[in-house]
């Protein structure tokens, strides 16, 4: 199968929807229970560590700064696992970087409040520059998962051209833009709710969703290839 194909069953409506609730969960996870920090996304955490230096905090302001640098690793994790693994190959890198993902999540939901919460938003970090690093696309149009504000640009500038140039492709494009802002809206919203009602282990919601995200982006041909692998492999041990 092509890589433009496999592209494109990475770039579906319904997957950018469930990475935009998990992005909004994540969000106000961090911010509810991991110290008030933003781990979605660096601006925020700039603007707090650099407050926290001014005022010579600096065991404050180091949480941040853990935050920023492991944000950066994993823009570089992606692209190192884009440049080794070409979509062409039975598993290729969106599905990689997703199982990458829920490998380092998993284990947030054994991890108690309080010492280590700088560990949890470091690899809440790490997890989301994976996520916008990788699945930059829906329907061909750019889009982040992680964050909103480059969502609502694209979305209201695609409306404005639909007023004013009354062009329906233009007012798909922003209606695209505001369904995944609805669910980032949703997903920190029930993510408050489902915390404050349910506690800690509502986590286990974040990859169970990223499995679905799995087997939404991966084609019933990939899958096949990836059974009779696993096949053989027992095969030849037995």
């Amino acid at each position: 199968m092509s890589a433009v194909s496999q592209n494109a069953n990475a770039e579906r409506l319904a997957a950018a929807c469930v990475l935009s609730m998990i992005g909004g969960f994540l969000d106000v996870y961090t911010y509810l229970c991991r110290g008030r920090v933003f781990a979605n996304a660096v601006t925020g955490n700039m603007v707090l560590f650099g407050f926290h230096l001014a005022n010579l905090e600096w065991g404050r302001g180091a949480k941040y700064l853990l935050a920023i640098f492991f944000y950066a690793l994993g823009v570089f994790a992606a692209e190192y696992i884009h440049q080794k693994l070409p979509a062409v190959k039975r598993i290729g890198w969106h599905q990689s970087v997703l199982i990458l993902e829920i490998i380092c999540l998993a284990p947030v939901i054994f991890i108690p409040y309080g010492d280590f919460d700088f560990l949890v938003n470091s690899l809440i970090s790490f997890v989301c520059a994976l996520q916008v690093q990788t699945f930059r696309r829906v329907h061909g149009l750019p889009f982040a998962s992680t964050m909103c504000t480059g969502n609502l640009r694209s979305g209201t500038e695609a409306f404005f051209r639909h007023v004013t140039g009354k062009d329906r492709m233009e007012l798909g494009k922003s209606l695209h833009y505001y369904l995944v802002i609805l669910c980032f809206i949703a997903g920190a919203a029930s993510g408050a709710v489902l915390l404050r009602g349910f506690g800690h282990f509502v986590f286990f919601l974040v990859p169970a969703g990223l499995i679905a995200v799995f087997f939404m982006v991966t084609t019933k041909r990939q899958l096949a290839k990836v059974r009779r692998r696993f096949r053989n492999m027992f095969r030849k041990r037995a």
